[in-house]
């Protein structure tokens, strides 16, 4: 199967070249993303593979259609930024990654909890200046805080347990409770109620209309003053105007992001000689309690195994002609 790799890096290159080995796709990657100009770049392909800023809207998955490109795989969990709806239509097969490694955007979930609680961010940059007072340094005691998850899948599961482990309250709030964190003794709230008794909420959904901007002026009201905000989920998910409002008023007194709804132009390239015009995500890098990493939570060694092998299988099963593994279906289209 002849594969067209868009958004790719040096380690995508390294780890789907090692995972291929077992495979023999022929792979060819381009740094370029996927959208309706590039689609061209794929003529002759079996297969696309994408990331989660490319555009794969109506216009992308016709292009793809018109030169005979049969099957879009998707080297992630999210499938928002796909038109399922068209690809279906024009009988496209669109596949995905959907565990790679809950561990690892867990993991990196509470790291961010760790470093602004404790301004791990701040105390670096003084101690490498030889700055070694603590004044402004102030954390709080994990144990005995009230953590808020929203979406108790398999991340927010693990979420969950570690933070159980410092000895937090842990409350939830998911349209399918988990029967097994609620022998745990997890709680689930309705939304609104979850959010008025957290002193730290972190996000595990998909992003979906419900969630969309779920991170508002009116959803913040409800919340305690001083609140802790984790976003590790999909970027669209928090109004980074409003969180912007929320830090100005101290209503949030921590934010943490990994995703951010306007990403597709900044993260996964190296920026640093340009001038980012995007104003808001800027305003939000003048505040010292906000840490943004760039998409950073699923990079981990075993995460980027797992993927290369998994979206390299999925595709397989079609060349081979067995029954497609961890396929999309219209019902799992998100509106638009």
């Amino acid at each position: 199967m002849k594969i067209t790799i868009y958004s790719s890096q040096p380690y995508d290159r390294k780890y789907f070249l090692e995972a291929n080995k077992n495979f023999g796709h022929q792979l060819i990657f381009h740094e370029a993303r996927l959208e309706p100009n590039t689609v061209e770049l794929a003529r002759g392909s079996d297969a696309v593979c994408a990331f989660v800023n490319d555009d794969i809207g109506e216009i992308t998955i016709e292009a793809l259609k018109a030169i005979g490109v049969p099957m879009i795989a998707m080297r992630c969990a999210g499938y928002n930024n796909v038109d399922l709806r068209i690809a279906d239509k024009l009988g496209i097969h669109v596949v995905r990654v959907p565990a790679y490694s809950p561990y690892a955007v867990a993991e990196h979930t509470v790291a961010l909890m760790l470093s602004l609680n404790r301004k791990i961010h701040r105390a670096y940059s003084r101690v490498r200046d030889g700055n070694f007072c603590l004044q402004g340094l102030t954390g709080f005691d994990m144990h005995g805080k009230t953590v808020g998850i929203i979406g108790t899948g398999r991340i927010g599961s693990i979420v969950t347990d570690i933070l159980q482990g410092f000895g937090c309250n842990v409350l939830a709030f998911d349209t399918i409770e988990s029967e097994v964190l609620k022998s745990k003794g997890v709680q689930y709230l309705p939304l609104n109620d979850l959010l008025a008794q957290v002193d730290i909420i972190s996000f595990h959904c998909p992003l979906t209309p419900e969630t969309f901007h779920l991170i508002n002026e009116e959803s913040l009201a409800l919340m305690k003053d001083g609140v802790m905000i984790i976003n590790t989920s999909r970027g669209a998910i928090v109004d980074a105007s409003a969180a912007i409002k929320g830090l100005k008023s101290g209503k949030i007194a921590h934010l943490g992001l990994d995703v951010y709804e306007q990403e597709g132009d900044l993260f996964f390239h190296d920026l640093s000689d340009t001038i980012i015009r995007d104003d808001v995500f800027e305003r939000l890098l003048t505040f010292p309690n906000v840490l943004v990493t760039g998409h950073q939570g699923f990079f981990t060694e075993e995460a980027l195994v797992n993927i290369a092998n998994t979206t390299l299988e999925n595709i397989a099963c079609y060349g081979d002609d067995k029954p497609l593994q961890n396929v999309l279906h219209l019902d799992q289209a998100i509106a638009r």
